[in-house]
C-alpha cells in the first residue's frame, strides 16, 4: 500500500466510524422514544386509543309524572313514533321522501329541514322525517317497508297532557332547549331534548328532570357505531304531586265556560289552592307537537288573552272587595268602632266635586256591618277618610296585597297597593284625599289578583293566621310543607268577626247584595263579599242620561265582576275568589259562579283526603258591589 492509499484508507476509516456513531445515536434515541412511548407514557397512549375506540353517550331519562291530590296523572309520557332516514342506505332521497310523502305528509318547509339536515349529518346518521304517528300511519310504512329504502321506525319519548286545556296554565308544558337556556349540562344538547317551559314543569323542571343514563358503544375510525359494549341506565325524574283536585277542577273550568274569567278555590287552613282556573286557555300538547304560524296567531290575537294565567297574572281593580280591607284597617287602628254609623244620601262631596254611591237613591243611616252587607259607598268613602292611605295600604299589605305570595308557578304578578310615598315616587306629585275616597271603594290605583284576593280571605276568616299558598304537596316520596312560620298577622279576633259577620250578611241578610246566590243546603251556607270594578269613568253626561248600564256598553267597556267568599259560615274550611272580565256587576255575574263552586268543593270535601305522594298512575260611582 503506497502513501497515497493509505492516507485514503485512514480517511474512510475515520468517516466510517463517524457515520457509525451518528447511526448508534439515532438509534439509542430511536430506542429511548420507543420506550418512553410504549413503557413510560403506554398507559396514557392506551387510554387515549380506547377513548377514540369506545363512545360515551348520554341516555335521556324518562321524565317524572304530574298528579293531582288523589294521585291521577295530569302530565305522563307516551311513546312516540316516528320516522328516520339514513341517507346512504337509499340511492335516491327525493324519490323516497316522495313515496314516503303518499302515507304521512311532508310539506315543502319539511323537505328543506330533512334536506339541510341530511346535509349536515354523516350520512350514516338517522335524520327525523317526521313525529308524532298513528298506528296506521305506522302500520302502512311497515307494510310498504321494501320499498321505502333506508326508512325505518323509531320510538321515543313525548310529554302528554290528558286533560289539556283544563291545567294548561298550572301544568304548564315542555319545548325543546334554546341556546341562552344551555347551562353546560350535557343532556340539555341532547337532539329532541325538551325542558319545562311554562308552570309547574318549569318550576320544577330539575327534579322531573332526573339523571341521565350512559351507554357506551364501539365505533370504527368514521365514527359508525360497531356494537354496544355497556348500558348503565339512568334515574327517572320524580313525580310531582300538586294539591288540586281534578274533579274540582273540571267543575270549576266548566263552570267558567267561554268566559274571559279566573277562579281560585283555597284551603283556609293551611294554603293548599284545590283549583286554580284562567278562561279560556289552550292545549299545551300543541307546543309539544309544534305550532303553526296560524295556530300561534289566532292565540297571540285572541281578546280575551288565553295564554295569560289570568288567576297569578291579571291584575284588576277588585272593587268593593276592598272594602273588607278598608273596614279591618278601620278597626285594628281604633278609629271607629263596629257600631260607627254614616249617613248616605246617595252620594258625597268633597271640594268642589261630589263621589257617588252606586244607589242613587242613597241608603240612609248605615252600621259598618250593614254597610259591608249592602256595599254603600258612600260609608266606605267616609271610612276612608278617617283611616287614610297609609294605615289602608299598611293592612292590605299584611293580607297579602301589592306584593308576590310566592305561588310555585312563574309569572305571577305583585298588584298594586299605592300610599303617599308611592305616588311621589312614581308621579312626582303629593297624594290627594279624592285618591283616598278611590282606593277605598277599590279603584283609582288599586289593582289585586285573584290569588291575593283568596288569600286575603283565607287569613280573614281563619282567624288570622298566616299561609302561604301553594300548589306543590309532594315530590316523589317527600311531603311539602306549605305552612308559614310566622302563624299569625296580629289581628284581633273581635276585628275579624266583624268582618266575618259583614260577609255572611252580604249572602244571607235581607239586604244583602248577594242574597240571590244563598246556599239553601243546611251546614253549606257561604259568606262573602261582592264587587264591581269600572275599567273607565263614567262620564257626567252618561250619567244624566242613564247610559251606565253594561249590556249598553261594548263587551270591552263593561266593568268587572269579582266575588270573594268562603263556607261554611259556622266553621270555614273554604275560600273562592271568582274574577269575570266585563262581567257587569259582581252580585250577577260572579257571586252565582262562587256559589255554585263552594257548593261542589264541600260536597267533595277535598281538603280532608289524604294526598297519596307518587304512588298512583280612578272612580266617582258605582254600580252594585
Amino acid at each position: 500500500m503506497n502513501q497515497h492509499d493509505l492516507v485514503r484508507y485512514k480517511v474512510f476509516t475515520r468517516r466510517s466510524l463517524l457515520f457509525g456513531g451518528l447511526q448508534l445515536a439515532m438509534l439509542s434515541a430511536l430506542g429511548g422514544r420507543l420506550y418512553y412511548l410504549q413503557v413510560v407514557q403506554g398507559d396514557r397512549y392506551k387510554m387515549l386509543a380506547e377513548e377514540n375506540r369506545i363512545n360515551l353517550r348520554l341516555l335521556p331519562p324518562p321524565r317524572g309524572r304530574i298528579l293531582d291530590r288523589n294521585g291521577v296523572p295530569v302530565a305522563l309520557n307516551r311513546q312516540n313514533y316516528r320516522v328516520v332516514l339514513v341517507s346512504e342506505q337509499t340511492p335516491d332521497v327525493e324519490h323516497t321522501l316522495d313515496a314516503l310523502a303518499q302515507i304521512v305528509p311532508i310539506d315543502a318547509d319539511e323537505r328543506k329541514r330533512i334536506q339541510r339536515d341530511i346535509g349536515r349529518k354523516r350520512s350514516f346518521v338517522p335524520v327525523t322525517v317526521c313525529e308524532h304517528l298513528d298506528w296506521n300511519q305506522v302500520a302502512t310504512i311497515a307494510v310498504n317497508s321494501p320499498e321505502l329504502a333506508g326508512v325505518s321506525i323509531d320510538v321515543g319519548e313525548l310529554r302528554h297532557y290528558p286533560y289539556g286545556p283544563m291545567l294548561a296554565h298550572v301544568i304548564g308544558y315542555v319545548a325543546m332547549v334554546s341556546e341562552d337556556e344551555l347551562t353546560g349540562d350535557p343532556l340539555l344538547e341532547l337532539p329532541g331534548f325538551r325542558i319545562g317551559k311554562n308552570g309547574i314543569e318549569k318550576t320544577h323542571d330539575l327534579e322531573l328532570r332526573g339523571r341521565a343514563g350512559n351507554s357506551y358503544v364501539e365505533v370504527n375510525a368514521h365514527g359508525r357505531v360497531i356494537r354496544e359494549l355497556e348500558r348503565e341506565d339512568g334515574q327517572p325524574g320524580s313525580d310531582v304531586t300538586l294539591s288540586i283536585d281534578l274533579g274540582l277542577q273540571q267543575f270549576v273550568s266548566d263552570r267558567l265556560g267561554t268566559e274571559s274569567a279566573a277562579a281560585v278555590v283555597m284551603d283556609v287552613t293551611n294554603g293548599e289552592i284545590l283549583a286554580i282556573a284562567s278562561t279560556p286557555s289552550y292545549d299545551p300538547n300543541a307546543f309539544n307537537q309544534g305550532l303553526s304560524r296560524t295556530q300561534w296567531q289566532e292565540l297571540v290575537g285572541n281578546p280575551r288573552h288565553p295564554l295569560i294565567n289570568k288567576a297569578i297574572s291579571g291584575q284588576y281593580p277588585p272593587g268593593s272587595t276592598f272594602k273588607l280591607v278598608v273596614a279591618l284597617a278601620a278597626l285594628e287602628s281604633g278609629v271607629v268602632t263596629e257600631s260607627h254609623r254614616v249617613w248616605c244620601p246617595g252620594h258625597m262631596t268633597l271640594g268642589n266635586r261630589r263621589f257617588h254611591c252606586w244607589k242613587r237613591g242613597g241608603h240612609g243611616h248605615l252600621t259598618m256591618v250593614e254597610a259591608i252587607a249592602q256595599s254603600c259607598d258612600v260609608y266606605f268613602y267616609d271610612l276612608s277618610l278617617k283611616v287614610g292611605i297609609d294605615r289602608i295600604a299598611a293592612m292590605a299589605n299584611r293580607l297579602g296585597l301589592g306584593s308576590t305570595l310566592a305561588l310555585d308557578l312563574p309569572g305571577e304578578h305583585a298588584g298594586l297597593i299605592p300610599n303617599r310615598d308611592w305616588k311621589m315616587a312614581t308621579r312626582g306629585r303629593a297624594w290627594h284625599k279624592g285618591e283616598t275616597l278611590n282606593a277605598g271603594i277599590g279603584q283609582g290605583y288599586v289593582l289585586a289578583t285573584p290569588l291575593q284576593l283568596v288569600t286575603m280571605t283565607a287569613q280573614m276568616v281563619n282567624g288570622g293566621r298566616r299561609i302561604h299558598p301553594h300548589l306543590t304537596i309532594g315530590i316523589g316520596q317527600t311531603a311539602e310543607e306549605g305552612l308559614d312560620p310566622g302563624n299569625g298577622l296580629g289581628l284581633s279576633s273581635a276585628s275579624l268577626a266583624v268582618i266575618r259577620r259583614g260577609m255572611d250578611e252580604v249572602v244571607n241578610g235581607r239586604h244583602g247584595t248577594a242574597g240571590g246566590a244563598k246556599i239553601e243546603e243546611p251546614g253549606m251556607e257561604m259568606g262573602g263579599k261582592t264587587g264591581t270594578s269600572q275599567v273607565r269613568r263614567i262620564s257626567k253626561s252618561e250619567r244624566d242620561s242613564g247610559v251606565i248600564k253594561n249590556e249598553d256598553k261594548p263587551w270591552e267597556e263593561r266593568d268587572h265582576a269579582l266575588f270573594v267568599g268562603f263556607a261554611p259560615v259556622d266553621a270555614p274550611r273554604y275560600a273562592v275568589a271568582i274574577v269575570v272580565e266585563h262581567g257587569g256587576g259582581g252580585s250577577k255575574a260572579a257571586a252565582p259562579i262562587a256559589r255554585d263552586v263552594l257548593i261542589e268543593t264541600q260536597r267533595r270535601d277535598p281538603s280532608r283526603r289524604a294526598a297519596p305522594l307518587a304512588e298512583a298512575p280612578e272612580r266617582d260611582s258605582r254600580s252594585e258591589g
